[in-house]
């Protein structure tokens, strides 16, 4: 099942595909679309992230991570393995590569990577990102860096798809400082 997945993917990853779309089923109001952004005029940081797929318990698996809190504009956010393009990185599939050995200790030589996403804009940190769709043959041992990484989520994906654990909420702004939530 997984190779066959991991091959259909592939393939799909070579066409367009829904890009923001997708992203702005659940982004912010308030965010730009990356077609609306001059991004000559902001000279975003460049970034790339992982999205590690691999077998597990006869499913799909990827991950995430909750990052640390600390004063910045990611602290305690949940996303893939990534960060900031370095001077010694030769391009970005290589920085996704090396942020998620750094993160969780997935060995870049295991990672086989297939494709990737449509590049996203992120407004408070300027970060312009790029994620990467990665392949693992089996579930790594995963260690968590302790200074950036505060848990590893695992995530079936076939469980994103189960209308039954989707928990809808409608967020009522009356304020520019509050806000108000109720389940659908």
């Amino acid at each position: 099942m997984f190779n066959t997945f991991v091959i259909q993917l592939k393939s799909r990853l070579n066409y367009a595909l829904p890009g923001e779309a997708a992203q702005f089923t659940m982004a912010p109001l308030a965010r730009q679309r990356l077609s609306e952004i001059q991004l000559s005029e902001f000279s975003p940081k460049l970034s790339a992230v992982l999205v590690l797929l691999y077998p597990e318990a006869d499913s799909i698996h990827t991950l995430l991570i909750e990052r640390h809190v600390y004063n910045g504009h990611h602290s305690g956010q949940i996303a893939f393995p990534g960060g900031k393009f370095e001077d010694n990185d030769f391009e970005l599939k290589q920085t996704a590569l090396r942020e998620a050995f750094e993160e969780i200790g997935v060995f870049p030589e295991k990672v086989q990577v297939i494709g990737n996403l449509t590049d996203i804009y992120i407004t408070p940190s300027n970060f312009l990102v790029k994620p990467f769709v990665g392949v693992v043959e089996k579930k790594p041992d995963f260690i968590a860096d302790v200074r950036e990484v505060n848990q590893i989520i695992s995530v079936d994906l076939f469980s994103l798809n189960d209308k039954s654990r989707i928990n809808e909420k409608v967020i009522s702004r009356t304020s520019k400082s509050q806000f108000y939530f109720s389940s659908k």
